[in-house]
C-alpha cells in the first residue's frame, strides 16, 4: 500500500490556495502519474479540509488489533521450521495448539473446489 502522506500535504496546499478538487486531481496525476491518489480520495480529503479538519494524518481505524503476529510467535514458528524443513502441516499442528493455548484463534481456510471460484463461494449463501 502506497504512503499518500506527501500527496495529502500537496492536497492541503492546493486547498489553501483555493484550487478546486478537479484541478488538484489533475495536478496530482501530472506529478505522480500512476501513483497518484484516486478521484474519490482527493474529494474525501477536500471535504475534510472544508469541514475544518486540517490534519493530513489518517483517522484511527476501528477493528480487531493484530495480536497473533508477535515476535514470540514468529520465533516459535521459525524454530519449528528450522528443525526440519520437510515437516508436513500435520506435524506443525503443535503451532496451532500453541496459538490456541495463548488465546489466539487460528482461522481456517474456506472450502476449495476447482469449479467454485472465490466470488461464487460468497454468493452461494444468498440463495
Amino acid at each position: 500500500m502506497a504512503d499518500f502522506r506527501e500527496q495529502r500535504a500537496a492536497l492541503k496546499f492546493c486547498f489553501l490556495l483555493g484550487k478546486s478538487g478537479t484541478e488538484t486531481l489533475e495536478m496530482l496525476k501530472t506529478a505522480y502519474k500512476d501513483d497518484a491518489m484516486g478521484k474519490t480520495q482527493v474529494f474525501e480529503w477536500f471535504s475534510r479540509f472544508k469541514n475544518g479538519e486540517m490534519s493530513i494524518d489518517d483517522k484511527p481505524r476501528s477493528g480487531r488489533p493484530s495480536t497473533a503476529r508477535t515476535h514470540e510467535n514468529v520465533e516459535k514458528i521459525r524454530e519449528i521450521i528450522k528443525e526440519d524443513r520437510r515437516r508436513t502441516i500435520e506435524e506443525i499442528v503443535e503451532v496451532r495448539q500453541f496459538l490456541t493455548k495463548n488465546g489466539m484463534t487460528p482461522v481456517s481456510h474456506p472450502p476449495y473446489s476447482p469449479d467454485l471460484a472465490p466470488c461464487d463461494f460468497f454468493f452461494c449463501f444468498l440463495e
